[in-house]
């Protein structure tokens, strides 16, 4: 059998699987028993899948004695990737003998994120000896989800809509770009915004969400990586951010990344899950982040959605009106129309998702990606080329941001989290926050 068909077939397979188990049940000491050791065990194998690659755990504060010595061999060698591939199907096979995890809600969430995560773990060893996998294949056994995708014409109306409301006239990626050039913080003042913003997002999260009384983050700007920012989380309430300088730093990002990288996102996303998952009810699967793994649609899907959340109706632009603008020393009048233009410009955001899957299935080159995302993507070329050096990194991981957000999106406000209900809408958030959840959980 064709090796590439052979592990899709299985994928299928397994989740067949999956959900005819879900009748099964056993008592309920016994079921956690039996979880508890397949959890530690899962975490000890992607610990060692981890030495195979530098970016797969995202994130570990487990007891240190299970992380693995360092990597004595070649990472390419194969014997290796058949130990770590059988060691994936024996979790799986102990958990379809399991059967579902149901003894309450809590629990069945459980059993769903961990044998997910199994998938995707064994996804990512096929990836690592070799497999091929295309774009749309990769996103659904490593995120659980398939992005949409998008006709050009469906870009150019969008393109269109904006040609009317930009200043000027001739190549709108150009007149946007020369348009926000107008709302750059001078790297001077880039701190002050940055601390004020995320002050501000920390304040309106805590008056929704209880964290642990030591809670914290560090800030530090870095340059010459291929994301924005990033959250390292180092465990016990603490995260280290970074923000990227390498490329002018425009005023809408400040509250994006406090609230993205912070407050109500990742930060407050990886303290929940310790507070209340790792170390209350000893599920040690939650001492470990795997990045290449459904759990990083949620994690990004809700940092995102959470935006949101934490700047309900106009309050965003309101308070940036008031109190970013003045403090970067950019025209506060200004605000509204550059606001008007960026909705428009966020309905092209799956424009980079249709570019990945051509450029990663071999459809376009990078130039041609390159081309499409300046054009429809409405950006500088440099900032395009900075998307690509992220796709050729993190490849099909892009689906996470746009996808991500409008599942959490639709299953918030479905169940009833709408702008006029905001405090049914931080409940449900902190609900996903707080628990085990999976991409097609969701739906």
């Amino acid at each position: 059998m064709n090796h590439h068909k052979g592990f899709i077939i299985f994928l299928v397979f397994s989740a067949l699987i999956f959900y005819s188990c879900t009748d099964k049940k056993e008592s309920s000491n016994g079921l956690e028993f039996k979880m508890n050791k397949i959890a530690e065990d899962y975490v000890k194998l992607v610990l060692k899948i981890g030495q195979h690659d530098p970016d797969f755990i995202d994130a570990y504060y487990g007891p240190k004695e299970w992380k693995p010595e360092e990597l004595k061999h070649d990472g390419s060698d194969t014997l290796i990737h058949k130990q770590l591939d059988e060691e994936t199907d024996s979790l799986l096979n102990e958990m379809d003998l399991l059967g579902s995890y149901n003894a309450d809600e809590l629990e069945k969430l459980r059993y769903r994120f961990l044998y997910k995560q199994l998938l995707a773990a064994k996804a990512k060893i096929f990836m690592i000896s070799g497999g091929k996998l295309s774009f749309d294949e990769e996103s659904k056994a490593l995120y659980d989800a398939v992005s949409p995708s998008n006709s050009e014409e469906y870009y150019q109306r969008i393109i269109n809509k904006l040609n009317d409301v930009l200043p000027g006239k001739g190549d709108i990626p150009k007149r946007f770009e020369d348009f926000r050039q107008s709302f750059i913080i001078t790297p001077a003042k880039l701190d002050t915004v940055f601390r004020t913003a995320i002050n501000e997002c920390r304040k309106r999260t805590l008056q929704h969400i209880q964290l642990p009384s030591n809670e914290n983050f560090k800030v530090e700007y870095v340059t010459d990586k291929p994301w924005g920012a990033y959250n390292w989380y180092k465990g016990n309430s603490f995260s280290l951010i970074q923000v990227n300088t390498k490329l002018p730093t425009f005023i809408d990002k400040v509250i994006d990344i406090a609230a993205h990288e912070g407050y109500p996102g990742h930060h407050v996303y990886n303290v929940l899950l310790e507070k209340n998952l790792y170390k209350e009810k000893g599920w040690v699967e939650f001492s470990v982040y795997v990045l290449f793994s459904p759990q990083s649609l949620i994690a990004e899907g809700t940092a995102n959605y959470g935006i949101k959340v934490a700047f309900p109706g106009d309050s965003r632009i309101k308070f940036e009106r008031e109190v970013l603008f003045p403090l970067a020393g950019l025209d506060p009048a200004k605000a509204e129309k550059y606001y008007e233009i960026l909705d428009l410009v966020e309905q092209l955001d799956y424009a980079g998702n249709d570019a990945a899957r051509n450029y990663l299935d071999g459809k376009w080159t990078k130039e041609e990606t390159k081309n499409w995302l300046i054009k429809y993507g409405v950006t500088s070329p440099e900032r395009a080329e900075q998307q690509i050096r992220f796709i050729d990194k993190y490849s099909s991981y892009v689906i996470n941001y746009n996808l991500g957000k409008d599942i959490v999106k639709s299953y918030i406000e479905n169940k009833g989290g709408l702008d006029e209900y905001p405090q049914r809408r931080w409940e449900l958030f902190e609900y996903l926050l707080s628990t085990p959840q999976t991409p097609s959980g969701l739906k």
